[in-house]
């Protein structure tokens, strides 16, 4: 899997804060083996982000390029799960938006059929809910998240799902990166808001093997941008590989 190396990745954020930046190559996106490198993942819901041919171009882009991209919700959230890891001691940090090349039809593939195991061997997972302003909510809210049968987008869709079950780590934050529970902590209402068993929610699927019509219940109201993604979201909770093939 490709990771960002946390320590570069933010020396040149700084740099371009400071305006000492050069046009160096820098390799801050690396291939390590998940199965023996500590590292941070995020999970979020996506907006306005930073792909992986912009990653590779940060240093050789135009300053107004630059900025635009850096202005950018995507590019907020890096800084931010680097930060964090920073914070936590990770070297390396997995983001889905920059770490994978989707112009390749075989990387998303490998990617898609990869992705449950890539959280669950992740050493610590960062749930950030950009729609919280403040505490993790405990019950619904349709004033704040009237779109979403009261609870915070995250929530509702497909991909998140997975993204909850198979870390064993997971800490939530608000918009401003406040730390705002972990998933034990919150494991009684994110039961209750996602109808996933608190046993799956602390111990994964290791604990208890759902069958096929508890895990499309967990997943029923829970939406994806592409229709087949309602299917591909739903692998590795089922234990399934299989090639990618959109418009199929």
């Amino acid at each position: 899997m490709r990771l960002i190396n946390v320590k570069t990745f933010l020396d040149i954020e700084a740099s371009f804060r400071q305006g000492t930046y050069s046009k160096s190559k820098f390799n801050f996106l690396e291939d390590h083996d998940d199965a023996t490198t500590a590292y941070a993942i995020l999970s979020h819901r996506w907006g306005k982000e930073v792909n992986y041919s912009e990653m590779v171009k940060l240093l050789r882009m135009d300053e107004e390029d630059r900025n635009e991209l850096r202005q950018r919700d995507g590019n907020r959230k890096i800084v931010g799960s680097c930060e964090q890891a920073a914070k936590d001691g990770f070297q390396w940090l997995w983001v889905d938006t920059c770490c994978v090349d989707k112009r390749s039809s075989a990387e998303l593939s490998e990617a898609i059929n990869s992705m449950y195991r890539w959280y669950e061997n992740s050493s610590k997972c960062y749930i950030y809910l950009h729609d919280v302003d403040d505490r993790f909510p405990s019950e619904p809210d349709d004033k704040s998240f009237p779109k979403f049968n009261g609870w915070p987008e995250w929530f509702s869709r497909g991909w998140t799902l997975q993204e909850l079950i198979a870390p064993r780590d997971v800490e939530f934050f608000n918009r401003n990166w406040v730390p705002i529970g972990t998933k034990g902590q919150h494991a009684e209402d994110l039961s209750m808001i996602t109808r996933v068993p608190r046993s799956v929610l602390i111990y994964g699927l290791s604990s208890h093997r759902p069958c096929v019509a508890q895990i499309m219940l967990w997943a029923a109201d829970r939406t994806t941008s592409r229709l087949e993604d309602r299917a591909y979201s739903l692998l590795g909770l089922f234990g399934v590989h299989m090639p990618m093939l959109y418009g199929e």
